[in-house]
């Protein structure tokens, strides 16, 4: 895959005096059935998240509170984002590499997955992720 398969999602938002909502629903909001949902918080100041890639898992990562920067690399080209709306999510498709850091105080950052977890679909070297994408044997 390439970076152009990345993208950020504006998910609907409904607007309410008394808090505002937003929602995603499976194949109309994002290209996948969710299977699984996690989120990281507490990072602590200067930590770094992500550093890995997945064979076949799609994800779409929100920043639910606070914000961060995530930096995505398919082998070739790198491109970072910065997130810091609950109603804007990163479709990451899959052999993408990614980074997660600059994470805000109390910073939420919650994923929504196309797959259970798997650890045979990790890529957590970058230079076996390197060979994938680039057609290398390891």
């Amino acid at each position: 895959m390439s970076l152009s398969g990345c993208e950020i999602i504006e998910l609907p938002k409904i607007n309410d005096p008394r808090g505002n909502l937003t929602f995603v629903e499976n194949q109309t909001h994002i290209p996948f059935d969710i299977k699984r949902v996690y989120y990281t918080y507490d990072v602590p100041g200067g930590a770094e998240r992500g550093g890995h890639a997945h064979k076949e898992l799609k994800q779409l990562i929100i920043a639910m509170s606070g914000s961060f920067d995530i930096t995505l690399d398919d082998g070739f080209e790198k491109q970072k984002f910065h997130l810091n709306r609950s109603y804007f999510g990163l479709y990451v498709c899959s052999m993408i590499w990614r980074e997660i850091d600059n994470f805000s105080s109390g910073s939420v950052c919650m994923v929504l997955a196309s797959e259970f977890f798997d650890e045979a679909d990790y890529y957590r070297e970058y230079q076996d992720f390197l060979n994938a994408v680039r057609g290398k044997n390891s």
